[in-house]
């Protein structure tokens, strides 16, 4: 058990039958501006009831690690300008200080794996920066410790795509594309890269995931959701904003953890809020794809328990 957490019954509930689909709250604190950030969140949860399963988002609240959030914590948790990012890395300082903030890709599958969550639903996966290769995200070591499968839309297109699916397969993370023979670049449904990993059905992540596990094959399995061509933004204006974007960064010395969240503000406001818009749509989707795998893992076997088999 993690020290200093609290759960709410809902989640600890239905942690054994394999029922649990983690988020994360960075995007709620950094990564979506007000109200915006909170309705969102609000949909992901819905999305994930609507499916059978039950939305654990994860937060910190006084240093507090919380397990499920009420709706009056996650309005305060989305209006809070105090809010922090915390990373893998900070989780015991966030606790020994009592801060309050969002979990990342990496804190929160740390602390849903150890709590026996094996799902988790987010928006676009972290990585190596463009035009700086010592600039990787956490989000990449954390996939490679822990056990989880992690709905996303790719890695995001503001980073180097090709230096992050080399690091992870240095890591031994695999990468599945579903319904997809490309890889997804986040904001839009494709990048130059084939899928060497593809699947049709959200079932067959599951036999994945057990074979995986069952061998003593540690590490996640990222399950990559590309977002609808619909809601794609426009590829040349995309890669315009990208760059405007990472030109201003530069000029303003923006640099670290804090890099993400301005290039993605940037590139909504060069945008037009379309970038925004696709964030949204994108997410809600995760989520719900996540809600289908989490209960069908409820209902054949419990993703948790290495002695369960495929006939239960």
């Amino acid at each position: 058990m993690i020290p200093n957490c609290k759960i709410t019954e809902e989640v600890e509930s239905n942690i054994k039958e394999g029922r649990i689909v983690a988020l994360e709250s960075s995007m709620v604190t950094q990564g979506l501006p007000w109200p915006k950030n909170f309705e969102t969140m609000l949909k992901m949860e819905e999305a994930i009831y609507t499916e059978g399963a039950i939305p654990a988002i994860i937060a910190f609240l006084a240093g507090e690690i919380r397990v499920g959030l009420s709706h009056a914590e996650l309005e305060n948790l989305a209006k809070s300008k105090e809010a922090i990012k915390i990373t893998i890395s900070e989780i015991p300082w966030a606790q020994a200080k009592k801060l309050t903030g969002g979990t990342t890709v990496s804190s929160t599958v740390a602390i849903a794996s150890r709590l026996g969550i094996n799902i988790f639903a987010t928006g676009g996966m972290g990585g190596v920066h463009r035009g700086k290769r010592t600039d990787i995200s956490s989000d990449l070591v954390a996939l490679s410790r822990f056990d989880m499968i992690v709905v996303c839309s790719g890695i995001k297109a503001f980073l180097d795509i090709d230096a992050t699916l080399e690091i992870l397969e240095m890591l031994g993370v695999p990468v599945v594309t579903y319904q997809s023979d490309k890889i997804p670049a986040f904001f839009g449904p494709n990048t130059c890269f084939k899928s060497k990993q593809r699947i049709d059905h959200f079932s067959e992540i599951i036999n994945f995931a057990r074979m995986k596990w069952d061998a003593e094959l540690p590490g996640s399995i990222l399950l990559f959701n590309p977002i609808s061509k619909a809601m794609a933004v426009d590829e040349k204006e995309l890669s315009w904003a990208i760059e405007k974007s990472h030109q201003l960064a530069s000029k303003q010395g923006i640099k670290g953890k804090e890099l993400t969240p301005f290039i993605l503000e940037q590139i909504s406001h060069l945008t037009h809020g379309k970038s925004l818009k696709a964030i949204i749509e994108l997410v809600i989707n995760n989520a719900k794809l996540a809600g289908k795998i989490a209960k069908l893992s409820s209902l054949r076997y419990n993703l948790n328990s290495r002695d369960n088999t495929d006939d239960r």
